[in-house]
């Protein structure tokens, strides 16, 4: 087949895909946004690549912000022409398309509708959901009518789907309120590319480049957006702070860290060092100083969005502590597989309570590292993965 795979993204585990099905035979494009702030995966061709396997960046004159809304839509409509155009001349028989936002994945919608192309739209967050909420309460009259249209993208760009990939079950009890018929929804959960993410001992490379001290290291690498809530994380740097218990490193870029940066400093929370993205080779290392990995997400984001930076955390081989609503599908392999400790969002002793467990505890900490390596070795395993989006792709 000839497949475009379009993660707008750019994230790990979505190119180890395309590589997969390039190696099994596909021509494949693998293309991506770069105009987000975002971690991305190992977005070029390597030497061990497929020669049927190919990447593309899509780039735009400004990078797109996030909280600037109508600047943003206007530079999502850019890019969807731009999405367009590249599928165009490429011709493919089949997209593949997953981390993309309403706008864009309506007009690629329209695109293979019109050309008779089929579309696999693989759902990471349903962003009309996440737009209503957000929206309504960022502008409450014009925010409930903009939210209601991104919803009205979506469902029509689900109903001229020729299949979706959802990532939990939860997901598929959306689509199927929207009228989508329970044949063409396919359950995979997401996962991280294991063979690119080896454990890696506590002290290493990146670790002595950063003079990293002996106590505690909390670490949080990804976004930090409006879907998130920095100030759990300003109070676990306070707590860690007084007595000196630890540190908490905080990898990531845009305005939430930018505000929990000025918050510490206003606040002289000495416990806390904020740092970029660091590029994909580097992530092993990174998340292998860790003593404890966090990840947290708003309580109203549950339903449409599940962090996947936790099962790059599992890659690692260390604890999660995970501020995430229960109901969650991260929090709950979380909890079953015993890799950590879950509180609700909007419990912010409680957070720091867990937070306090895992410090005074390297029992604790040794054993939840250990599961949450046993699941990423049970579950990540790409060969069964691609045979799944394989057949999904072929069949539809």
């Amino acid at each position: 087949m000839r497949i475009i795979v379009h993660d707008y993204a750019g994230h790990p585990f979505q190119v180890q895909l395309s590589r997969e099905l390039a190696a099994r035979g596909h021509q494949v494009l693998h293309l991506y946004c770069e105009a987000t702030l975002t971690p991305r995966g190992a977005l070029a061709r390597a030497a061990g690549d497929s020669s049927t396997f190919d990447v593309a960046g899509i780039g735009l004159s400004e990078t797109i912000p996030k909280t600037n809304f109508f600047r943003r839509f206007k530079l999502e409509s850019e890019y969807a022409g731009k999405l367009c155009a590249v599928c165009e001349q490429f011709q493919p028989e089949v997209v593949l398309s997953a981390n993309t936002p309403s706008i864009p994945q309506y007009r690629l919608a329209r695109w293979c509708q019109k050309k008779n192309v089929r579309l696999v739209s693989w759902i990471q967050d349903i962003y009309g959901l996440a737009a209503y909420r957000l929206l309504s309460k960022k502008l409450p009259v014009v925010g409930h009518a903009v939210g209601q249209y991104f919803i009205s993208l979506d469902k029509w760009s689900a109903r001229h789907s020729t299949a979706l990939v959802v990532i939990t079950d939860d997901f598929r009890k959306v689509f199927s309120s929207w009228g989508i018929e329970s044949a063409r929804i396919h359950v995979i959960h997401n996962w991280a590319p294991l063979e690119e993410m080896p454990q890696r001992p506590r002290e290493n490379e990146w670790s002595r480049s950063l003079s990293l001290n002996s106590s505690l290291r909390f670490i949080y690498a990804g976004t930090l957006a409006m879907k998130h809530n920095p100030a759990l994380l300003l109070e676990l740097a306070r707590m860690l702070a007084q007595p000196a218990r630890g540190e908490l490193i905080v990898i990531s870029e845009g305005k939430g860290v930018e505000w929990l940066a000025a918050q510490a400093a206003e606040q002289k929370v000495t416990a806390l060092r904020c740092l970029g993205f660091q590029p994909f080779h580097l992530l092993p290392d990174v998340l292998g100083s860790a003593d404890v990995l966090v990840a947290i997400l708003e309580a109203d984001a549950g339903v449409f969005s599940v962090p996947s930076k936790v099962l790059s955390y599992f890659c690692a081989g260390r604890p999660v502590l995970l501020a995430v609503p229960k109901e969650n599908l991260a929090a709950k392999i979380v909890v079953e597989s015993q890799a950590g400790l879950v509180v609700e969002p909007s419990d912010l002793q409680g957070f720091c309570a867990a937070a306090k467990r895992l410090i005074d505890s390297t029992q604790l900490r040794e054993q939840a590292g250990q599961a949450a390596r046993r699941y990423a070795e049970t579950h990540f395993d790409i060969g069964k993965i691609g045979k799944q989006f394989e057949t999904i792709l072929a069949t539809t």
